[in-house]
């Protein structure tokens, strides 16, 4: 009965947004309002209190009682609508008692779905609102009562039904529903095929497997967490069963889970967040993308070769690896390209983006059922959409309830203006140094992020951080680039490493050495931020002199890191061999224009005259 209560409600959330993509959303305040009463009932439903336990009953009165109260509050903002849009209404005691319903309702599903810390975050927050007078010093505001709250948090756009929710009614909704049918339709196999074909037969080829697939994976997902437990219970074993030890197999999947957040063209839901925020286009946001991505990605896979020849760890057997032949089967492949072209189509055509994902869901359909004629009946093929759609909707709900809890807690950081004090006392403290006022807020975002899923990580730290970044001249869009990769690697940075502790549970191993190999394998992606800031090229803008520079010293860094850490041997003096790549990562982030080209000649030459000199050297 509670997975048929689910799977109905799921589907009518994937619907309700399916419609909204194709036609347009509804008027602000009422597709936030229609949506997060949806994704609060099914997040319930999905998460029910005291499930298989002797108080279920009682759960179940709590879970009915939530969901109605949230109807109420959300019915109430759709039937007044014009009077909330075209006066300044006060609060009575009916809306005080409906706000304070639904925060509640809002954080508890949150706490089911994604633990304790991010709604704790929120009750700081509001808390703050409502009794930071008492504080003394810069710390303490002019005091807000529960009235101005509930007007600020329920009977306007710049409370709970503020951007952030918003963007995850709309275009965020879109993509989880684009990205789950494009798996459940076959492209979930096919990027899992690819990834073992492409990286199988190399030195480390199942670590090479995870980070291939795990990154394709994570365009989709936006969630590291979600990631390492769907490709790793897959890649982990198959790393184990080839003899790769345990904490290297989590740190892979960790990290390279991690990274599909920050590649383009779909990246985490923060990306779309990131484009409301300072107001420019989505495609913007993936071309400024695109060299760090690589840069991570092709680090990683450096790190691993290194560190598989060091160790001699196992390729995949052959009877393992998937012929060519299928992976590209017409069958296959048009799905993928279909949905793929459809969604370059809308974008190309200016349409929104909730629209060219609509796009890309319709070309991904239409070319499943003309697939798969002949191969699966109507109700096989229903089957698997409904699933997508379910699969969807249950996605959406720690979207839905993550965006809401962070737009409570930004409007009281708007409200309050702890934001801007908390940037002006980084400055203070920082003078007008770019680079000391981005370690602080390197170091901040590390310890913000530590144990929040990656877009409400970015949520936080954007609204605190980023500011600091841009009173001491630096680009807008650098600086949240800045703060977003740092948010999205403090899962991966211990002591509250939440992608690596699911790794190394699946891995079966302690998580401390697997947060050390995942540091290490990540360890490029702690410096590429703090290259965005020496190098502008590195987000595609510029001349091609500047463009070129920051991807020269991106490659430097990507393979002169991961030889320092792995150990990498050139000369056969150790010391002589870190002096070596210690030169060339310090010319690689110094900002004079000739450093990076000296940094790949030095590292270059170095290497090519080494591998010259083995034959003498064993002969």
């Amino acid at each position: 009965m509670l997975m048929r209560v689910q799977n109905g409600l799921a589907i009518l959330v994937g619907a309700f947004v399916f419609y909204t993509a194709a036609s347009g959303p509804f008027e602000s305040l009422i597709q936030r309002a229609i949506f997060l009463a949806l994704v609060i009932c099914l997040g319930l439903a999905v998460y029910p209190l005291g499930k298989d336990t002797k108080w279920r009953l009682a759960g179940l009165i709590i879970d009915l009682a939530l969901a109605a109260l949230s109807i109420a509050a959300c019915s109430y903002i759709v039937i007044n609508y014009d009077n909330i849009m075209t006066t300044l209404p006060w609060a009575t005691p009916h809306d005080m008692a409906l706000t304070t319903c639904l925060v509640i309702a809002i954080l508890e599903v949150g706490r089911r779905a994604v633990g304790i810390i991010f709604p704790m975050l929120v009750v700081i927050g509001l808390a703050y609102a409502l009794f930071g007078q008492n504080l003394p010093g810069i710390l303490g505001h002019r005091g807000f009562d529960g009235a101005f709250v509930t007007e600020t948090l329920f009977l306007g756009d710049l409370g709970i039904w503020g951007m952030l929710t918003g963007v995850a009614a709309t275009v965020i909704a879109a993509f989880v529903l684009f990205g789950a049918l494009l798996l459940h339709t076959g492209g979930g196999q096919s990027f899992m095929d690819l990834a073992m074909r492409i990286g199988g037969r190399q030195p480390g080829g199942a670590a090479k497997i995870a980070t291939i697939a795990s990154g394709l994976f994570g365009m989709i997902s936006g969630s590291a967490v979600a990631n390492v437990a769907t490709t790793g219970n897959f890649t982990i074993p198959m790393m184990k069963r080839l003899g790769y030890p345990a904490p290297f197999a989590a740190a892979v999947e960790a990290v390279a889970s991690t990274g599909g957040q920050i590649a383009p063209p779909i990246m985490g839901a923060a990306a779309f967040v990131m484009a409301e925020i300072l107001g420019v286009s989505y495609v913007d946001i993936m071309v400024a993308a695109i060299i760090p991505a690589l840069l991570f990605y092709l680090s990683v896979f450096v790190t691993v070769h290194i560190i598989s020849v060091r160790r001699g760890l196992s390729l995949v057997p052959d009877s393992e690896l998937p012929a060519w032949s299928r992976i590209l089967q017409w069958r296959r492949v048009l799905p993928i390209i279909a949905a793929l072209g459809g969604l370059g189509i809308g974008i190309f055509m200016g349409r929104s983006v909730a629209t060219s994902a609509f796009y890309g869901i319709v070309g991904l359909l239409l070319a499943f059922v003309f697939t798969s004629l002949g191969k699966l009946t109507p109700a096989e093929m229903a089957k698997r959409v409904i699933e997508g759609i379910a699969d969807a909707g249950k996605g959406m709900v720690i979207i839905g309830v993550l965006l809401a809890g962070a737009q409570i807690l930004v409007s009281m950081i708007n409200m309050t203006g702890i934001g801007v004090t908390l940037s002006s006392l980084i400055v203070a403290v920082a003078g007008n140094s770019i680079i000391l006022v981005a370690l602080i807020v390197a170091a901040v975002c590390l310890i913000m992020g530590m144990g929040l899923p990656t877009t409400a990580a970015y949520v936080l730290v954007a609204a605190v951080l980023a500011p600091a970044m841009t009173n001491v001249g630096v680009d807008p869009l650098t600086a949240h680039l800045f703060v977003f990769y740092f948010a999205t690697i403090s899962v991966i940075t211990p002591p509250v490493c939440v992608a690596v502790f699911v790794g190394a549970g699946i891995a079966n191993t302690n998580w401390l050495p697997a947060a050390v190999e995942a540091v290490r394998l990540g360890a490029v992606t702690y410096v590429v931020p703090f290259m965005l800031l020496l190098y502008p090229g590195m987000t595609g803008r510029g001349g091609a002199i500047e463009i070129i520079n920051a991807c020269l010293s991106g490659l430097v860094l990507v393979f002169a890191i991961p030889a320092l850490l792995g150990g990498q041997r050139l000369f056969g003096s150790v010391w002589l061999d870190r002096a070596i790549f210690i030169a060339c990562i310090l010319l690689a982030i110094w900002s004079f224009i000739l450093a990076p080209v000296i940094a790949v000649l030095l590292l270059a030459g170095c290497h090519y005259w080494a591998r010259s000199q083995k034959p003498v050297q064993e002969a």
